[in-house]
């Protein structure tokens, strides 16, 4: 299968596992380096799903990382995978850009997750780019009140300006500025996040 046929792109947003700069709010339970393992992890577990993805429903993986480079992102997840750096900016301006890089390739379709979510598996992912055929907006509610998943069948800007970032409000004033732009909007199960050492014993 060649990439040019190739109409969805499935994008994680990660963080290279520096201790210290990564899982901060895991570091009290962990540790440092503890933190940043568990960052490793489930960063780990995140992309073997999305490969697992890949054999049944044709994506195209990215990884979008903060901190580290290329060379080191590559040296740790391997090559067969595209990176890119992130944006500068909050959460909403980098998954704007991520979006926004995409659809400027020509993809229908674009999907972005987070590593934080243990339970997301293929068949959730392949759920949220079926809801893409027919819908604007596909959220994976998180039980926090944030989501897990975002999924796009273009550029929608107004859905990540005046969010308030790492809040329970998070999904709620989504859906409010998805309502008010009359989008169509579907909804994936709630799941669990592991953001907090709370969160560990699950």
């Amino acid at each position: 299968m060649t990439p040019a046929t190739v109409k969805e792109s499935l994008i994680i947003f990660t963080r290279y596992p520096e201790p210290g700069k990564t899982k901060t709010r895991m570091i009290p339970a962990l540790g440092e380096k503890g933190a940043a393992k568990l960052q490793r992890q489930m960063t780990e577990n995140t992309l073997a799903k999305a490969k697992k993805l890949q054999a049944f429903h044709p994506v195209s993986v990215e990884i979008h990382f903060a901190g580290g480079n290329q060379q080191l992102m590559q040296a740790w997840l391997g090559a067969d995978v595209i990176y890119y750096q992130q944006s500068e900016g909050d959460l909403g301006k980098r998954m704007a850009s991520a979006f926004e890089k995409s659809f400027a390739a020509g993809m229908t379709g674009v999907v972005i997750i987070g590593t934080d979510c243990p339970d997301l598996n293929p068949q959730i992912m392949a759920e949220a780019f079926k809801f893409l055929e027919t819908q604007d907006l596909v959220l994976g509610p998180a039980q926090d009140g944030g989501y897990y998943l975002i999924g796009l069948r273009r550029l929608i800007p107004e859905l990540f300006v005046g969010i308030h970032w790492g809040t329970s409000q998070v999904r709620q004033q989504t859906v409010e500025i998805a309502d008010n732009l009359g989008l169509a909007i579907a909804s994936l199960p709630i799941l669990h996040d592991i953001d907090r050492p709370e969160d560990l014993g699950r």
